[in-house]
Parts: structure tokens; C-alpha cells; sequence
């Protein structure tokens, strides 16, 4: 079977402006098709998650009334899946490590499929909840071996830019997802969503076994016991630079939680927004973290410093953050939606550089452990941002001082771990 190594130079990328497909070679062409192919197949693992969780939001509902269960119940079935995709990056990342990416990713998804099966004719909650447990720890395969899989195969500005690329799949996903999933309960009922999720495993089952070869050579993994590649945490986390790019990118990602857990009570609730006006500024919000996605990635990586587009981004993020502070709590009279609306949609916007950079120049640290290092980034993303998110709640929904006070507090301890763990070593390096 052909593997993607087998394609071409390892920071194979897709064809610029100044180079059109045209005017490519046959080797280049077929060097920019297996660019596209890997592009959507590890957008697609990507993607699948976030699907899994939201496609299911509208169907929640039903679920209670169909199972015979409570709310809180039924609310732990996305406990349950968020809380799998956490923990399962842990396990799987040094796995892949050791034992390859192809492996690890086909035996998580081949679990996902049966998982996601079951839950579409699970009898009762209890039942439920513990399968969507096991489908998020499956699912988690595909998250943190995809961006393994982008450090085998790239390097500084070309991974920086796919990236970017990822983040604009990614960043539809979520937004079209509850679209999806309202269109489903149309035509069936919240089983149905579960079917659909199936569907769509498999297939991605299907074209990870048939396109998307090893990329991680036999002489680059672990050998020995796994206990040692579990042991490359310790290292990574020993690395402070790592580490502070770990950080900030957690904790912008926890100020991105926060909002989303959070906006839809601010808007429509304190600020009056009908449901169609809030669904309007959520689309915008995230067109925003993909547009500015696409722009890091096609006109600034290459062209300015990775630091200097991270620390355009986190000034960006709490700046705004500080914007939302100032007209939550009164500073200049009672606040409009639209002045809300703009600082949000800054500080969404401006994760569009944040996100994607640091994820780039955490995987920099390291290409051994890719995995575990993936890993890393995406446990302690989706942790801390679970943990962080419900204090926006904290002083019920007449206020959203509380969501204000969560987010400036988040972009700024981002700020301190980036100027306080990253930038020093970059100037000791300067100085050299």
C-alpha cells in the first residue's frame, strides 16, 4: 500500500499563486494532490469530534423524554464524550509514539464506529452515557494523531500553515454541526444523529485504510517499554518553553470555551437578542476565527516571526477581552449588543492567530514525541477550558461580568505564560 512518505519531499505543500497547478510538473502535481488529499483526511479526524458532540445538542430534548431520564442525566452524556476526548489524547498520543500513527488511528476509529452504533440503539441512559464515554476516548484517536501526523510531514512555516488550513475545517464544523443535526431530527429522531455519525465513520475508516499510509518511520519510534513513552510527558513538560506555548494556547482556548458556553444566555438573555440575531453573531464570530485562520496562515507565516504573529494575537485577544470587562460592568454607561457583539468578535478573530501558532511552536519542540506532545496540547486544552468555562455562570444569568471576568483573566494568564516561559529563551537565543 502506498504511504504518504512514499508522495514526496516531507514539507510537500500545495501549489502557491506564483506557482499554479498548470505550470506544475507531474511529480509537483501529484505532490499537490496528496497535500489536498492529507489536508481533508486529517480535516475530516478533526473535525469528526466536534460533530459527535454538537451534531447531538439539538436532540437533547428528545433524549430525555425517549430514555425516560432527567436533564442532568442526559447532560452527562457530553460530559461524557468531552471528558473521553480529553483523556484519550493522553493514552493514544505516546501509543503513537511507539507503536506507529496508522495502528492507533485505525483501532480508534474501527472503536468509535462500534461505539457510535451502539449509542443509536442504546436502551437507557446509564447505557448511554458509558458509550459515549468509550466513543470519545475512540475519537480522540483522530484529533491527536492528525496533528502528529502534520509534525511528521511538516516543518516550521509549511506546518504552520496547514494549521491554519486545519482551523478552517475545523472551525466550520462546530457551526454547521447543530445545523446538521436539526435537519436530521426532521426526517427521524435523535437515533438517527447517532446513525449518521456512524455513516460518517466508516467512510473516514474507509479512506484513512486505503490513502493514508505511515508516516512515522520504524527508526524514529520508541522502542522499549511503554512505560518509557509514557515517560516522554515528563520530558516535554520539563521543557519550559514547551510548556509556555502549551499554556497560552490553553488557556486562549479556555477564554474560547468560555464564550461559547456562555454567549448564548449574555446575548439573548441580558442583552435581549432574538435566537436568530445570536445564531447571526455566532456564524460572524466564527468566520472571523476562520477567516483570520486562512489570512495567518497564507500571508503572514513566512513573512513575520511565528512569536511576533502570537504576540499580535494574545495583545488582540486581551485587549478585547479587556474591552468586554470595561462595558460589562458599566465603565461607559450601560452597554450596547453591538459594542458586546464587537469585542467579541475581536477577541474570536484574533484566536484565528493564537490558536493555530501555538499548537505550531509547541509541536517545534519536539519530533520524537510528537504524539505525546500532541497530546499534551490537546488534554490540557479541552481540561482546562471544561474546568474554566462554568465560572461564567457563577453569578447566575443576569450578568455577564462573571464570563468578562473569566476571559480577561484567561488571555492574561496566556500572556504571562508566553513573555514569562517562551520569550526569555528567544532572546538568550538572539544573543548567541
Amino acid at each position: 500500500m502506498p504511504t504518504v512518505q512514499d508522495a514526496g519531499p516531507r514539507s510537500a505543500a500545495p501549489p502557491t499563486p506564483q506557482s499554479p497547478a498548470s505550470s506544475l510538473t507531474p511529480g509537483a502535481a501529484r505532490q499537490a494532490r496528496v497535500g489536498l488529499l492529507v489536508t481533508l483526511v486529517l480535516g475530516g479526524l478533526t473535525a469528526l469530534p466536534p460533530l459527535s458532540m454538537d451534531m447531538y445538542l439539538p436532540a437533547l430534548p428528545q433524549v430525555t423524554d425517549a430514555l425516560h431520564s432527567t436533564t442532568s442525566t442526559v447532560q452527562l452524556t457530553l460530559t461524557a464524550c468531552l471528558a473521553g476526548m480529553a483523556l484519550g489524547q493522553l493514552l493514544v498520543g505516546p501509543l503513537s509514539d511507539r507503536f506507529g500513527r496508522r495502528g492507533p488511528l485505525l483501532i480508534g476509529m474501527v472503536v468509535y464506529v462500534v461505539a457510535t452504533a451502539v449509542c443509536a440503539f442504546a436502551p437507557t441512559a446509564p447505557l448511554l452515557v458509558g458509550f459515549r464515554l468509550v466513543q470519545g476516548l475512540a475519537g480522540a484517536a483522530g484529533i491527536v494523531i492528525s496533528r502528529a501526523i502534520v509534525r511528521d510531514l511538516y516543518d516550521g512555516v509549511e506546518m504552520a500553515r496547514f494549521f491554519s488550513t486545519l482551523m478552517l475545517i475545523s472551525g466550520v464544523a462546530p457551526i454547521v454541526a447543530p445545523v446538521i443535526g436539526g435537519q436530521i431530527l426532521r426526517l427521524t429522531d435523535w437515533r438517527g444523529v447517532f446513525v449518521v455519525c456512524t455513516a460518517i465513520g466508516i467512510l473516514l475508516t474507509a479512506v484513512v485504510w486505503r490513502s493514508l499510509g505511515e508516516t512515522l518511520p520504524p527508526e524514529d519510534r520508541h522502542c522499549g517499554e511503554l512505560a518509557g513513552t509514557f515517560g516522554a510527558f515528563r520530558g516535554l513538560l520539563a521543557d519550559r518553553v514547551f510548556s509556555g506555548y502549551v499554556v497560552a494556547g490553553s488557556f486562549a482556548f479556555a477564554a474560547l470555551f468560555t464564550y461559547v458556553s456562555a454567549s448564548s444566555f449574555v446575548v439573548q438573555d441580558i442583552y435581549g437578542a432574538s435566537p436568530q440575531t445570536f445564531s447571526l453573531l455566532f456564524g460572524l464570530n466564527s468566520i472571523g476565527i476562520v477567516g483570520i485562520g486562512q489570512l495567518n496562515g497564507k500571508m503572514l507565516v513566512g513573512r513575520v516571526d511565528l512569536d511576533r504573529v502570537l504576540a499580535v494575537g494574545l495583545v488582540l485577544i486581551t485587549g478585547a477581552a479587556v474591552m468586554l470587562l470595561l462595558f460589562t460592568t458599566g465603565v461607559f454607561g450601560r452597554a450596547s449588543l453591538p459594542e458586546i457583539a464587537g469585542s467579541l468578535f475581536v477577541m474570536m478573530a484574533s484566536m484565528g492567530l493564537v490558536l493555530p501558532t501555538t499548537n505550531t511552536q509547541a509541536l517545534l519542540r519536539t519530533k520524537r514525541n510528537a504524539g505525546a506532545a500532541s497530546a499534551l496540547i490537546g488534554t490540557s486544552s479541552f481540561l482546562i477550558g471544561a474546568v474554566i468555562s462554568p465560572l461564567a455562570g457563577i453569578a447566575g444569568d443576569g450578568t455577564a461580568v462573571p464570563m468578562a471576568i473569566t476571559i480577561v483573566t484567561c488571555t492574561l494568564i496566556a500572556c504571562v505564560a508566553f513573555v514569562g516561559l517562551c520569550v526569555p529563551r528567544r532572546r538568550s537565543v538572539e544573543g548567541l
